[in-house]
């Protein structure tokens, strides 16, 4: 262990014994609130007549009006026998004037002895003070809750990133520009309802438990149903739901979604997440890549003021019209590798190999995994602007159709931003024959690799026998979306409660 590690937990030991220091004196001045029958944790309402934000914002009308604010104590200045302290509310902070000649002597003896972190309801009158600073003079004060716990500002605020994200309502607390990020979550998914809602679409819910493991690729969460005394499955995806209703008559249909995939943890990926698909009959992969164009440019515009934004020093310009490339295109570009070129699976392979690229498949690579492998290696992390990417071999696209000029294509595609993808949308198969073929296909591959519990979904093969109209259908995580549009690094970062390790007790 180097001298520095020895100094940190050191100097972390001496933090943890003086805020256990700090609630043991917290939790003296309870008991005695407590004795005195002055419990504040017994009071249940508080009327408050004004935000703070509006104190501020429309300070020359109520000025001198009496008003009632609520919220939590972030600093304070002694001076006597008048303090002033900062109230913090859920929309901004607001100086409070303290005055023992106001608000009475026994009541300001009380006050005193209050803390930092503690919640409190001020009623007052609204002034500007000498220096210019927008107050409320108290008259009354009411201590709402106590607070036990120092905030961690007396340590330089909560900077540490991992405890940010493991205490998020200290995070909260400490660095209010947090709650901007999400503030702009809940309009961005806002903004999408309303868009999808405009164009006919319908919200659906689909479940969540699921009795089969399907044969896609992603691994699934276990749990068991007792009553039953069943495994299930949670979902890690919406699809096969929301294409059962498209058969069952719904033209337009869509859900917002939380997926849970078993996989591991980076700065795009949590295993959990929100998902956005949508269904539309009668449509196909093109017109789906109208639909995300457009909604990604009004959002935009709605959320950030303007089609041009800065993500992590990047200027992206998500006006469209967007680059559209198919993957063969696109690697002949980046890659200077022709597809065309490879008259059979061997000379595909052969290329891989003299471009060092590995293709996951061995010996067993087609034209098409040899594709996927040179877009993975070369493609994907120089699509800075918006760009799709469509016609997949049909060899990663089970769920898709085929492109009848090209049967070893599909009609799927992707679209990428400052190089990550950020969502997927095929013409959907709706051939059951096809689509249970490739099904056993994706069954046994899993198998192979060790997924003994993949199935086929013969329901879902079933209602596609009955009769799917031509569909197209996309999906996108609203997670990447708040990434890009929030400016943040990691998804962690527009996730009030992202999955952590559980702390060593």
């Amino acid at each position: 262990m180097s001298e520095n590690q020895t100094n940190e937990q050191m100097q972390e030991e001496v933090i943890e014994q003086d805020i256990n220091i700090l609630k043991k004196v917290r939790i003296e001045k309870l008991e005695e609130l407590k004795k005195n029958n002055k419990n504040p944790y017994e009071i249940t309402k508080y009327e408050t007549t004004a935000k703070n934000i509006d104190i501020r914002e429309k300070f020359e009308e109520m000025e001198n009006q009496t008003v009632s604010i609520a919220g939590r104590i972030m600093s304070w200045r002694d001076m006597g026998k008048a303090n002033f302290i900062d109230v913090r509310d859920d929309t901004d902070r607001m100086q409070v004037y303290i005055r023992m000649n106001d608000i009475g002597e026994d009541v300001f003896s009380e006050f005193k002895k209050w803390d930092i972190g503690d919640i409190v309801g001020v009623e007052g009158f609204v002034f500007r003070t000498r220096k210019g600073e927008i107050s409320v003079h108290a008259q009354k004060i009411v201590l709402l809750s106590k607070s036990l716990l120092p905030l961690p500002e007396k340590w330089h605020g909560l900077k540490d990133q991992d405890m940010r994200y493991r205490q998020r309502y200290v995070d909260l607390i400490c660095n209010p520009g947090v709650k901007d990020t999400f503030v702009k979550r809940s309009l961005i998914l806002k903004e999408v309802r309303q868009y999808l809602d405009n164009l006919g679409y319908l919200e659906v819910d689909t479940p969540v438990l699921h009795t089969l493991e399907i044969g896609a690729a992603a691994r699934p969460f276990i749990t068991h149903h007792n009553a039953l005394d069943l495994d299930m499955y949670l979902r890690i995806e919406t699809e096969l739901y929301l294409k059962r209703l498209i058969v069952g008559g719904f033209n337009k249909v869509y859900e917002v979604g939380r997926i849970f995939r078993n996989e591991g943890m980076d700065t795009s990926h949590n295993p959990e997440f929100t998902t956005i698909e949508m269904y539309q009959a009668y449509t196909d992969y093109f017109g789906m890549m109208d639909l995300i164009e457009d909604m990604y440019v009004q959002i935009t515009k709605k959320i950030c003021g303007s089609d041009v934004i800065t993500y992590q020093g990047t200027e992206i310009n998500m006006a469209a019209p967007w680059e559209r490339l198919t993957m063969v295109e696109a690697v002949k570009k980046y890659a200077g590798v022709d597809y065309n070129d490879w008259k059979s699976d061997e000379e595909a392979r052969a290329c891989a190999k003299a471009h060092n690229v590995e293709v996951e498949e061995g010996a067993s690579a087609t034209k098409g995994h040899v594709l996927i492998a040179f877009f993975d290696e070369f493609v994907e992390k120089k699509l800075i602007q918006p760009t799709i990417i469509y016609d997949y071999p049909v060899e990663n696209s089970p769920l898709a159709k085929r492109k009848p000029s090209d049967p070893a294509f599909t009609e799927r595609f992707e679209y990428f931003i400052y190089a990550r993808e950020m969502g997927n949308a095929f013409s959907e198969l709706n051939d059951p024959i096809d689509q249970r073929e490739r099904f056993v296909k994706q069954v046994e591959a899993k198998r192979a690799q060790g997924g003994n519990n993949a199935q086929v979904d013969e329901d879902f093969v079933t209602a596609l026998e009955y009769g799917m109209p031509p569909t197209g259908g996309l999906g996108f995580g609203l997670d990447r979306l708040v990434m890009l549009l929030t400016d943040s690094a990691s998804i962690r970062d527009v996730l009030l409660f992202p999955t952590m390790k559980p702390l060593e007790q």
